[in-house]
């Protein structure tokens, strides 16, 4: 039987692996590739862990421009990327098609819509996803045959959250997710939510009501203060619920694709990465016995 689909948010590992590692580590030209080798190293550990049959990158717009028209200060407050890591962007997906890993992009649209289209792609085809990410919006795609690998800061590993896992932590099930942060916000995205209504009030109103737009539509039935903030912030909390959800495009289901130690070896020492190439090649030739 076939492994999953990897689907990897790039963005978000690539800028993990960079502020993990010293920008010491450079190529022969002198510059960093720190993020590369972070994000080859985790990519590697997930394809010996979970033998996926294949391995997508989703590159994408830093801030979506219908998202910012809904929300002009959605992912405001995010500083530029470092120059150093911002080349390391550039060079990526050429980098990791070396070890047979594809890359998507688009500009229209951000990482996690692909991510989440990919899943999509891939059940619909009868095959089960895996997202790594760090985005806990990507928490609404989980399903029966959709799991998120989550990359915590600061942390190594990661963990695996599946529809149980989501309703342990927010009280909700998946498809919830983006009610959830439309009413509690996010400030990783710049959303401030529904004034007074925290995590937990975000939770018990979804519950109550099955929704953002029937916990609105009963506003009167909630306490005084959160019915106000209901009622007076009903349409500001409809457009966050439009940004937090995905946007869902057509793309082609990617095809069986094992990672390639060798020619991996061979992009990781032309890059000055020599302990990772000995180490594939130690490893490609143990395979071979």
């Amino acid at each position: 039987m076939p492994g999953p689909l990897l689907a990897v948010d790039a963005p978000f590992l690539l800028y993990r692996s960079f502020f993990a590692l010293p920008e010491t580590i450079v190529d022969p030209d002198g510059r960093p590739v720190n993020a590369l080798l972070g994000a080859a190293n985790a990519l590697l550990r997930l394809a010996a862990d979970h033998g996926p049959r294949a391995i997508v990158l989703c590159f994408g717009a830093e801030a979506a421009a219908y998202r910012v028209k809904l929300y002009p200060a959605y992912h405001a407050a995010r500083p530029p990327l470092p120059t150093g890591l911002e080349r390391q962007f550039a060079r990526a997906p050429g980098f990791f098609a070396h070890f047979g890993w594809g890359s998507i992009s688009d500009e229209a649209l951000e990482a996690d819509d692909l991510l989440g289209s990919l899943a999509c792609v891939e059940q619909r085809a009868g095959g089960a996803a895996l997202i790594l990410t760090g985005d806990r919006d990507m928490f609404q795609c989980v399903g029966e045959r959709c799991a998120v690998l989550y990359l915590r800061s600061g942390t190594t590993g990661v963990e695996r959250i599946d529809e149980a896992e989501v309703v342990r932590r927010y009280g909700i099930p998946p498809a919830l997710v983006p009610d959830f942060i439309a009413l509690r916000g996010d400030p990783s995205d710049g959303l401030p939510g529904a004034p007074g209504i925290g995590a937990k009030t975000a939770a018990e109103l979804l519950r109550r009501h099955g929704s953002l737009e029937r916990a609105i539509e009963r506003a009167a039935e909630e306490r005084p203060r959160t019915a106000a903030a209901l009622r007076e912030h009903a349409a500001a909390l409809r457009d966050f619920r439009e940004i937090a959800r995905l946007r869902c495009v057509e793309l082609e289901r990617p095809a069986d694709q094992p990672t390639d130690l060798v020619e991996g070896a061979r992009a990781a020492r032309g890059l000055g990465m020599r302990r990772l190439a000995v180490r594939l090649e130690r490893v490609h030739s143990l395979s071979e016995l």
